[in-house]
């Protein structure tokens, strides 16, 4: 079959390119030692659950039905495995599950050994996760298998003439839990009903997120008595270059600044674009306890953007201008209106937050104008930032739903 084929030359690739590379030889090296680990921890007394994410974006899709699961099903243990080192290396000591590990490729090999070792009860992969080897070795083994905060396109390769073998992968799944209507009727139109429209668990997990905020004191402070702050988070150069253009002009507001890269190159970038505006870098604020007269504050660690967005008026999020746009929930969860670049069509949320309290620019120019009018008018801002709040909340309760029609 042409999969496996493919398959077996990207092993090839991964390999060759892990001498290059340190975060494919990271991936290369923990899908190598995933057996070892899986030999070590498996309990074979145990019934485990099978939660898969390809990186930590879908793991945090998948955290809150992990987390009800155990609340609720103590009597189930959770694999959770990732195929990303960026939800892998972040998340590897996470207590939310009992064994954490890469997923080995998906060779038919791989995929017999690991199910053979772990003997699931079930399994839930989130998002876009459609491994053919595995998937079709769990409907053998008649193991119930479900897709969770799926969403589908008609640009996906399970809707071309030339992806219909391959499409088959999806009739190995008992049911698919989706986040809209579109996603269901072109299943609908390949054959597939075992579906249910939920909506997204990434709602459900930034309320637990604003739950559970973190208090920063050095924020607190550095906002105390401000009447404008602007949160921008996750940025991206090209972000930067547009608002911070904006508030080198417009000195009344304060600025928090995390971006998404945090090395010291981009951080002196970010420090030469403010022109002369009294700029504290958070740990060093921190450790000194001082913020003297600073009117910007630069978050250089990781950690803490989720709880920052609270001290906001207004918050940018960042990557609209290049692959895609982050994380727009952790802010719009704050009752802020929120800002966000034009790549963002296959964002489902963003979409949504258009009608609701987000904000799509272009270019310098509209940002500036959207400012203006916040500025100008305080019963607006407010009104937008509500829409924003109301809208994250109008669409929790995913997790509730995914549950209630699985067979514990």
């Amino acid at each position: 079959m042409i999969y496996n084929l493919i398959i077996y030359l990207y092993l090839l690739g991964v390999a060759i390119y892990s001498r290059f590379n340190e975060k494919v030889r990271k991936m290369w090296r923990g899908e190598r030692e995933a057996f070892e680990i899986l030999r070590e921890k498996v309990d074979p007394n145990a019934k485990y659950v099978w939660f898969h994410a390809a990186s930590l974006g879908e793991f945090e899709q998948g955290r809150p039905l992990m987390e009800q699961l155990r609340r609720e099903h103590p009597e189930y243990k959770i694999l959770l495995t990732f195929f990303s080192p960026s939800g892998y290396e972040v998340r590897k000591n996470y207590e939310g599950a009992d064994i954490i590990t890469y997923l080995p490729l998906d060779t038919i090999t791989n995929a017999r050994r690991f199910l053979r070792t772990i003997r699931p009860v079930m399994a839930f992969f989130i998002k876009y996760e459609f491994w053919y080897n595995y998937l079709h070795i769990l409907k053998h083994r008649q193991v119930p298998v479900y897709s969770v905060s799926s969403i589908f396109r008609p640009d996906q390769v399970f809707f071309k003439w030339y992806g219909r073998q391959y499409g088959h992968v999806l009739n190995c799944f008992t049911h698919f839990f989706v986040q809209n209507e579109q996603s269901k009727d072109l299943l609908a139109k390949i054959h597939i009903n075992n579906v249910t429209v939920v909506g997204d668990t990434r709602f459900d997990r930034v309320l637990q997120i604003k739950e559970a905020a973190k208090q920063l004191p050095v924020v607190e402070a550095f906002t105390n008595g401000s009447p404008h702050v602007f949160v921008a988070g996750s940025s991206w150069p090209p972000d930067e270059e547009i608002f911070i253009k904006y508030f080198n002009a417009h000195k009344d507001w304060k600025l928090i600044i995390a971006p998404h890269v945090i090395g010291e190159d981009h951080l002196k970038q970010i420090e030469r674009l403010l022109e002369g505006r009294r700029v504290v870098r958070y740990t060093e604020a921190e450790k000194a306890n001082a913020l003297g007269d600073a009117e910007v504050l630069i978050i250089n660690c990781f950690g803490l953007l989720s709880s920052i967005y609270h001290y906001g008026d207004v918050a940018y999020v960042g990557g609209g201008f290049g692959v895609g746009i982050h994380n727009l929930l952790e802010a719009a969860v704050w009752d802020v209106p929120v800002f966000f670049g034009p790549n963002n069509q296959k964002f489902q949320e963003a979409q949504g937050l258009k009608k609701s309290g987000g904000f799509e620019i272009n270019n310098y120019e509209e940002f500036a104008a959207q400012m203006d009018r916040f500025a100008a008018d305080k019963a607006y801002l407010k009104e937008q930032g509500q829409k924003a709040g109301q809208f994250v909340q109008g669409l929790s309760g995913a997790t509730q739903k995914v549950l209630a029609n699985v067979k514990l």
